[in-house]
């Protein structure tokens, strides 16, 4: 029954039918890795909440090199974890990061320049302020900076990828993301190879500022798509073994189509 599966039409078909099982397996193992990642990225986040802040040091590496010089990225394992430093803020060179949104308000975002006793710095986001009467883009109100000693503690946040030009506008840094190593080349120190988002801070933060919240991946975004593509390979595999079980019934004459009855031949119901 099932000999005309090695004609070369057939074999072509059960070809094309492999091929493409596989690419949806190897599609689903993709996502799987997807998931997995941001499922160890949504646990470093949680734990670094419940964590003890540790020393900065024992977190990122200083940076070896002269000014504007960036560190070492942080492991994997130290992000989003909280550290504690101690130093003074830089005034001179605060960074708005325009274009964040919170609580599906847009504003910035206000970095500042932490120098550490040894003469390199951190970027610490103070947090969120809204912009200044007259659209999204328009300067905002920014609470004056603490003088003298400041300690922080703050989460560990990797560099963001990317990122437009650094440009000075009314006497503040100003870019569009926070890439460390683009804003480390015009400050006048090594800085660290990944930013802080401020926890706690003595003296106190000023209450005008927003926390930045922490959002979790959406993994099981990803772990839908496995189930989706691995379905699918079965679902091609399952249709080519349905198509050929029925072109075999068909050729043994089983699934036969009935002749139509003619009913016109039919005699007469009596009344």
């Amino acid at each position: 029954m099932y000999r005309f599966l090695l004609t070369p039409r057939w074999l072509g078909i059960l070809a094309l039918t492999l091929v493409a099982a596989a690419v949806m397996v190897l599609l689903g193992n993709w996502q799987l890795d997807r998931y997995e990642q941001r499922t160890a990225v949504n646990e470093r986040i949680d734990a670094g909440s419940r964590g003890t802040p540790a020393p900065l040091r024992d977190a990122l590496a200083a940076p070896t090199g002269g000014a504007g010089s960036v560190g070492p990225a942080p492991a994997e394992r130290v992000e989003w974890s909280r550290v504690t430093a101690t130093g003074r803020y830089d005034a001179a060179n605060v960074v708005l990061i325009r274009g964040r949104t919170v609580d599906s308000k847009v504003g910035f975002e206000v970095l500042a320049p932490l120098v550490l006793t040894d003469g390199t710095a951190v970027l610490v986001d103070r947090g969120w302020v809204p912009p200044a009467p007259g659209g999204a883009m328009a300067m905002p109100q920014v609470p004056a900076l603490p003088t003298g000693e400041v300690t922080v503690v703050g989460r560990v946040h990797p560099t963001e990828p990317g990122g437009a030009g650094v440009d000075r506008r009314d006497g503040r840094l100003e870019t569009r993301r926070v890439t460390v190593d683009k804003i480390a080349r015009k400050l006048p120190y090594p800085v660290h190879g990944a930013y802080l988002l401020l926890d706690e801070q003595t003296p106190a933060n000023d209450p005008a500022f927003r926390a930045v919240p922490i959002g979790h991946a959406n993994n099981w975004q990803n772990f839908g798509y496995v189930i989706q593509w691995w379905l699918f390979a079965a679902m091609s595999l399952f249709g080519y073994g349905w198509v050929a079980r029925r072109e075999a019934r068909r050729a043994a004459g089983l699934d036969a189509p009935k002749e139509p009855v003619d009913r016109a031949a039919e005699p007469a119901t009596p009344a």
